[in-house]
């Protein structure tokens, strides 16, 4: 059943992914389509660790948290990028509970400049997985 489940997951991602990879075409982006893309990269983020700990947990890993999620998925070497990933969970974590303008448009070039690249990172891995099944 958790096979499904991970598969499942990825199907939800990979709409998710989708949305933000397509928001992010926007050129010049107001600050309401900014708030837009943000939320469509928590949503992503969010979908992505959930994808991650269904996974692991498939692998036979226990996991209880986003940040174990993504430190145990980097140990079973399913993403190479702690950092930037453990830096996304918290820009998530901020961006979900306060909003400012200033850290809006940090965590927006953010998405842009590293986030979006590890979310895409996820979407080959399992896209190339799932479709080698």
């Amino acid at each position: 059943m958790q096979n499904i489940r991970y598969k499942q997951r990825f199907q939800n991602y990979e709409n998710a992914f989708t949305m933000l990879k397509d928001s992010l075409k926007i050129e010049d982006p107001s600050i309401l389509e900014k708030a837009g893309i943000i939320q469509f990269f928590e949503l992503a983020f969010e979908i992505g660790w959930k994808l991650l700990k269904d996974y692991c947990e498939f692998e036979g890993y226990t996991v209880n948290s986003p940040r174990e999620a993504i430190k145990t998925a980097y140990m079973a070497n399913i993403i190479n990028d702690v950092e930037t990933w453990i830096k996304a969970l918290n820009d998530r974590n901020l961006t979900v509970h306060v909003y400012d303008e200033e850290i809006a448009n940090e965590v927006y070039n953010k998405i842009k400049t590293e986030y979006f690249d590890i979310l895409e990172n996820l979407y080959n891995k399992f896209r190339k997985e799932l479709c080698s099944d």
